[in-house]
């Protein structure tokens, strides 16, 4: 009966493809299309073993959006670096927080396995077989770290609430309250029936971590559970491992990413903001564990650290974002000796680990492929696994790095710029614009295709594919990314016209076929430009974007964060300049015809605000092509199989539409 309901819900979808029109049919032949996105897998996160023979890894399996709504699954698989071969050794349910035990040899792993109430930990062998539960909790372990010893582990997990019972038929829910903050716990787990050490530091855990020796633990924590909370103001305690008292406190500022002991247990390196107003936790700091204030030794670096690891104690290992490349080295704890293993042009590494023989484990994607398990040997970087073997048999587009200088001659700006299958010299083509959220994030020259990016679908379809890094984006150091505060949509969004413009110049783009896209910070960006810049944009897609800076601060799970690190300003010291930053206040101008897209779960940016859009538009501009899709059950963006699926149908075909 599920087969036969599948094949019609496919005809149905053939159908429907017919209806985009002949173009989409004839180049999803050979491009890709809505399936080929929605059936992509790709690596999470590698980890390879102590003895670097195994690199374990997840494996992120969408379900089939025909099928059912549902996430995706998070499997478990590894990869012999000898042979060569992968191995699944777990693929029902999800596996969570992986890491290689300690003086074992087995994986560990957090599960909600059958028997379980909610999350517990889990180790395996690296040749299979049943997974054995190492300790569970009443509530969800969130997450853990080994000590060294491969018994102990810190783990942290939700407190459990004493509330009374409502003596009401119904449950009213009390905005911001009653939320639990999350615990540290310490546990032998090799002593069966040992009830686990609670330390009882007031508000939310977020990190915790055993020095080299177990006398001593790092933990961060938030004053509450709220988001904003752990974003902005995360503080580190150090505590003594036998009375479990507050030794130290490290005076750090702001956002805070990773933190890590030397291995004599006196320093900690910090993945951390420079200061309070940093907008990303990519700065490389280091403080005592004795308590203290986080030094940035690297100040002037142009970059963004991505990933820390001690190799000895005058030496780390970095991951680091340079523009749109990454790059893997290493540096001495004072700043000296900045030394690039693997410099610019390789795959974009995401994560990595090192083994005791010095083989290196990283999970990296390329403009061909996503993700995927690379290992490090001899000076050489190769690819260990190929999770989509079928795209060896799609055509992908061309894509290149383009840098122009902005309209004020402040900054050169980086872009990427997937071209068109069917590109022609001396021809132009529509464009599709995409901007990324944040806006403290940025475009790596790999992967840039999901339900949400058109990236090689555009491509397919007869589009050039555009990804600006405007100011503000992470990747080129403290100076750019400040440059955009306090100047909500002023010159980071112009960054993005002058980028089509560049284009346009070049003799790639028609200028009257210019789409945008983009969710978040990016839709923020499509609103913008599909009032305030309208003239120049003839199709927008708009995912849970901001629309009226004015009620978006206060309706947003991130106030402190607004100010702290976009506006420096507060809403209520000028209530004017925010309206006069928002789109809704340029809707006389609107000639675009937009979509708009919004999960109604959303905390982030309240899906009123892109009510509030629609509403303005629908009644001050009817004559503009316009739609408001909601999805059920989703925040922040999409993730629900058949909900990705539907967006990415609806996107494009709103491109294919107004932009040929």
């Amino acid at each position: 009966m599920i087969k036969a309901k599948s094949t019609q819900i496919r005809a149905l979808y053939m159908a429907f493809m017919l209806l985009l029109g002949t173009s989409t049919i004839a180049f999803a032949q050979y491009g890709m299309d809505a399936l080929d996105i929605a059936k992509l897998q790709n690596v999470g996160t590698s980890v390879i073993s102590p003895n670097g023979n195994t690199v374990a890894y997840t494996l992120i399996v969408p379900a089939d959006p025909l099928e059912e709504n549902v996430r995706a699954s998070v499997h478990l698989y590894v990869y012999d670096i000898r042979s060569g071969e992968t191995s699944a050794l777990l693929t029902d349910g999800n596996v969570g927080n992986l890491q290689f035990r300690p003086e074992h040899g087995t994986i560990s792993f957090t599960a909600r396995r059958s028997g379980d109430n909610t999350n517990a930990l889990y180790e395996i062998s690296t040749e299979g077989g049943e997974p054995t539960r190492l300790h569970s909790h009443e509530t969800a372990i969130r997450s853990y770290t080994w000590a060294n010893d491969g018994n102990h582990i810190i783990y942290i997990a939700n407190e459990i609430l004493d509330l009374p019972e409502s003596t009401l038929p119904y449950q009213p829910v009390l905005f911001e309250e009653n939320i639990p903050n999350a615990k540290t716990y310490i546990q032998n787990v090799t002593r069966e029936d040992h009830q686990p050490h609670l330390i009882d530091i007031p508000g939310t855990a977020h990190m915790a971590v055993f020095n080299a020796d177990r006398s001593k633990i790092a933990i961060s924590v938030a004053p509450t559970p709220n988001i904003d909370d752990q974003f902005m103001f995360q503080q580190i305690h150090i505590v003594d491992y036998r009375s479990r008292e507050v030794v130290a406190k490290i005076d750090n500022k702001g956002k805070l990413g990773e933190m890590h002991w030397s291995p004599d247990g006196t320093r900690l390196a910090l993945r951390a903001g420079h200061d309070i107003n940093d907008p990303i936790d990519g700065r490389l700091m280091i403080v005592s564990a004795e308590g203290g204030t986080p030094r940035n030794i690297l100040p002037e670096f142009k970059g963004k650290f991505e990933q820390l690891r001690w190799s000895d104690d005058n030496t780390i290992h970095f991951l680091a974002s340079k523009g749109v490349w990454r790059i893997f080295g290493t540096v001495n704890p004072n700043g000296s000796q900045f030394n690039r293993i693997i410099d610019r042009g390789a795959p974009i590494m995401t994560n990595f680990s090192v083994g005791n023989d010095g083989t290196i484990a990283f999970t990296a994607n390329t403009s061909k492929h996503p993700a995927e398990v690379y290992v490090f040997q001899d000076g050489m970087l190769e690819r260990g696994t190929n999770s989509n073997e079928w795209l060896a048999d799609k055509e992908l587009g061309r894509q290149e790095v383009v840098t122009y200088t902005a309209r004020d001659g402040e900054f050169d700006i980086e872009g990427l710029l997937i071209y068109p299958l069917d590109y022609t010299e001396g021809q132009t083509f529509p464009l599709i614009t995409v901007v990324h959220g944040g806006p403290e994030a940025h475009y790596s020259n790999g992967w840039l295709t999901a339900h949400s990016m058109p990236g090689h679908q555009g491509a397919a379809e007869g589009f050039f594919v555009f990804y600006p890094n405007y100011r503000g984006s992470t990747g080129r150091g403290m100076e750019f990314i400040y440059s955009s505060q306090a100047d909500l949509a002023g010159k980071e969004f112009d960054d993005v016209v002058d980028g089509v413009d560049y284009l346009i110049e070049r003799g790639l783009v028609d200028t009257d076929r210019v789409g945008v896209t983009g969710g978040s910070y990016g839709g923020y960006a499509t609103a913008w430009m599909s009032t305030y810049y309208s003239e120049r944009f003839a199709a927008g897609v708009m995912s849970v974007g901001i629309s009226n800076n004015i009620s978006k601060w206060g309706t947003s799970d991130i106030p402190e964060e607004l100010y702290l690190v976009h506006s420096r300003k507060r809403l209520w010291d000028d209530w004017m300049d925010k309206l006069q930053r928002s789109p809704i206040y340029y809707v006389d101008r609107a000639q675009t015809p937009l979509l708009i897209m919004h999960g109604e779960d959303d905390t982030r940016v309240h899906p009123a605000q892109s009510l509030e859009l629609f509403r303005h538009i629908k009644v001050r501009k009817p004559e503009v092509p316009l739609r408001l899709v909601l999805y059920p059950g989703e925040g922040h963006g999409n993730a629900r199989s058949t909900s990705r699926y539907d967006y990415n149908l609806r996107m494009i075909e709103w491109f294919n539409t107004y932009l040929k």
